[in-house]
C-alpha cells in the first residue's frame, strides 16, 4: 500500500458515492467529470489493495471492507472540517457552508426568511436551503439540519424540539356564501373537503374541543394536493374547507381571504421538531444555526413551544 495515493480528495469523493450511491450525483455535486470519479474510488483502492464498492448497471453499494473504512474515513473527515472550523473561530469569524433540508410550505413561506436573517448577522456563512416534503436521510444526503413536521421515526439524528404547530379549519368568504357555514363538525361531511394525499388518514378529520371532547368525521371532496401551497391557493380560491397550519394562512385570515371556521374546534397542533446530523452539532457555523432557528421560529405564527418545554 502506498500511503502517499490516499489523498483527502479521494477519501471525500469515496465518502459521497457511499452515501449517495450514484457516480453521476456525485460529480455533479463535485463539479467535475464522472470519469475523475471513476478514476478517484480506482486510485484509492488500489492504494488500499480492497475492493470499497460494488457496482451494478443501477446502483454502487458498499463492500464489507468499504464500510469499515467509510466509518472511519467520515469520522477523520469530519475531525478535520471541526479543526478547520475551530481555527477559523480562534480569529473570531465563522464559515463555510450549512446545509438544511425543510419541508416545503413552510420553507417558502417563512424559513427562508429567517435564513436571510441570518445571514445579515454572519455574513461568511453560505446555506443550502432544499425544500422538499420527503423524509430524507440527513447522512446520505450531505445535510445538516432538517426541520420536520410530525411524528419522527429517526433516533439515530440529534433532536431539537421546537414546539407544536397549530392548526385551524378554514374556507374563503365565497365559498361560505355558496355552501353555507357549518356549525357543528358532523355538518363538515356536507361540504368540500380540500384533503391532503400524503397524509395519513387525511379521510378522517380529528377535532379537539375547548372542553377536551374529540370528534372525529369523514372528510372528503373532489380535490386532493400533495402539497401545503396547493392547498392554501385551493382554499383561497374557494374550492373548499379544511384544517391548514396557521402559518400558512395567517396572511389570507388577517386580510380577509379565508374566515377561521368551527372556532370552538380544532385539529390537533403537529409536532415541530429539528433534526442534526450527529457528527456536524458541533461545527460553530451549524451551531450559530441551529440556536438562531430554535429561537426565531418561535416567532412564526401558530409555532408555539410545547408546554412540557420550559
Amino acid at each position: 500500500m502506498d500511503r502517499s495515493d490516499i489523498t483527502l480528495e479521494r477519501i471525500r469523493t469515496f465518502v459521497r458515492v457511499a452515501e449517495r450511491g450514484n457516480l453521476s450525483a456525485v460529480a455533479r455535486e463535485l463539479n467535475i467529470g464522472q470519469s475523475s470519479v471513476t478514476r478517484h474510488l480506482r486510485e484509492l483502492e488500489d492504494a488500499l489493495g480492497v475492493a470499497l464498492l460494488s457496482r451494478t448497471t443501477r446502483r454502487v453499494t458498499l463492500t464489507e471492507e468499504g464500510s469499515r473504512y467509510y466509518a472511519s474515513a467520515l469520522q477523520i473527515l469530519r475531525l478535520l472540517e471541526q479543526a478547520a472550523d475551530e481555527a477559523r473561530s480562534a480569529r473570531s469569524a465563522s464559515s463555510g457552508t450549512v446545509r438544511i433540508s425543510c419541508t416545503a410550505a413552510l420553507g417558502v413561506r417563512h424559513i427562508s426568511g429567517l435564513i436571510f436573517d441570518f445571514q445579515d448577522r454572519h455574513s461568511d456563512i453560505a446555506v443550502d436551503l432544499s425544500l422538499t416534503d420527503e423524509r430524507i436521510d440527513l447522512i446520505r444526503e450531505g445535510v445538516d439540519i432538517a426541520l420536520r413536521l410530525g411524528p419522527l421515526t429517526d433516533s439515530s439524528m440529534k433532536l431539537r424540539a421546537i414546539g407544536q404547530s397549530r392548526r385551524v379549519l378554514v374556507a374563503s368568504p365565497a365559498y361560505l356564501a355558496s355552501h353555507g357555514r357549518p356549525e357543528t363538525p358532523e355538518e363538515l361531511e356536507d361540504h368540500e373537503g380540500i384533503r391532503m394525499s400524503n397524509v395519513a388518514g387525511s379521510e378522517f378529520l380529528a377535532l379537539e374541543q375547548a372542553g377536551g371532547a374529540r370528534h372525529v368525521v369523514p372528510f372528503d371532496g373532489r380535490l386532493r394536493v400533495d402539497h401545503g401551497l396547493a392547498a392554501r391557493e385551493a382554499f383561497a380560491a374557494g374550492r373548499g374547507v379544511g384544517p391548514a397550519h396557521i402559518w400558512l394562512v395567517d396572511d389570507l385570515l388577517a386580510d380577509g381571504r379565508l374566515e377561521a371556521i368551527l372556532p370552538d374546534y380544532a385539529p390537533s397542533a403537529v409536532p415541530l421538531n429539528m433534526l442534526i446530523a450527529p457528527e456536524r452539532s458541533d461545527i460553530t457555523r451549524v451551531r450559530l444555526l441551529v440556536e438562531f432557528l430554535a429561537g426565531a421560529m418561535l416567532r412564526i405564527p401558530g409555532i408555539e413551544r410545547s408546554r412540557t418545554d420550559s
